[in-house]
């Protein structure tokens, strides 16, 4: 009798634990899309990766947090979109180059003028494009850049670039540019520009203008070049396969669909009609 009774109560406690083992996920996807979504670097917050330092226009006053740029501005509005408040949002810091390598990620998504490439989404994840920007050729004045009209002449320039950026993938691959003196952070490259090392750099139009106007005020944008077809603009940057891509992609549409991004735009990334263009 006594083992009939340990064998009904062994019964009642398997039952009871395979009863929580199918309660347990039911639970997990309830909470799915919401700001307790598991699924999150840390649930009940949004985590989101950036540069350190970060530069206007992308965001002010080197403060993501502040909510005042086209990066940061469009992180609030899609963490509005998807349940979070603003002091729900924490801002990680990082290297461009740790951003873009594979292998685990401090955060939900990184933003940090990152470009989808081929190449790239080998190893992270990516969500939509929702900015294409035009490339810029930065230059000091009296520099063998000032006049530059055909890719030949862009050839002939020293120029620097930061790894692993489609800014130095375009000097390889669309100007033919072997020999460009390579740097880990977009500040040394303007370091070497100011000091005469290199001629000239390629960067982003809004990164450009901001460098013109800033950080080196006496360099000037000499000329735009065409995009590269290879570079599909901006996206967001996940960990290889998160599972959070999908939702954090509807709420990008929504927002892209609500104009969030041309007004943002239209705030921080003014560009000057009359910049030279080269296209060949």
């Amino acid at each position: 009798m006594a083992e009939q009774g340990f064998d009904a109560i062994r019964r009642a406690v398997m039952g009871a634990l395979a009863g929580a083992v199918v309660v347990l996920p039911a639970l997990a996807v309830a909470d799915e899309r919401t700001i307790n979504d598991p699924r999150l670097h840390t649930p009940g917050q949004l985590t989101v990766g950036t540069g350190d330092p970060v530069y206007p226009p992308w965001m002010l006053n080197n403060d993501p947090a502040g909510g005042e740029g086209f990066e940061n501005g469009l992180v609030y509005a899609l963490a509005a979109e998807m349940g979070f408040t603003p002091d729900q949002v924490v801002w990680i810091g990082q290297t461009f180059d740790q951003a873009i390598a594979p292998g685990a990620k401090p955060y939900d998504f990184s933003i940090q003028q990152i470009s989808v490439t081929e190449a790239r989404a080998e190893v992270v994840s990516f969500s939509q494009v929702y900015f294409q920007p035009d490339k810029a050729v930065i230059a000091l004045p009296g520099s063998g850049a000032e006049g530059v009209s055909s890719f030949e002449d862009l050839r002939a320039l020293n120029w620097g670039a930061v790894i692993g950026t489609t800014d130095n993938d375009y000097l390889v691959n669309i100007l033919g540019v072997e020999d460009a003196a390579i740097y880990n952070e977009q500040v040394d490259v303007f370091l070497a520009l100011q000091s005469g090392q290199i001629d000239a750099t390629l960067v982003a139009l809004p990164t450009a203008l901001f460098v013109t106007a800033v950080q080196v005020p006496e360099a000037q944008i000499v000329a735009l070049l065409p995009a590269d077809e290879n570079d599909l603009g901006h996206g967001l940057l996940f960990e290889f396969g998160n599972p959070l891509v999908e939702w954090v992609d509807e709420a990008l549409s929504a927002v892209i669909a609500a104009g969030v991004v041309e007004d943002l735009k239209a705030q921080y990334l003014i560009a000057d009609p009359d910049l030279p263009i080269i296209t060949e």
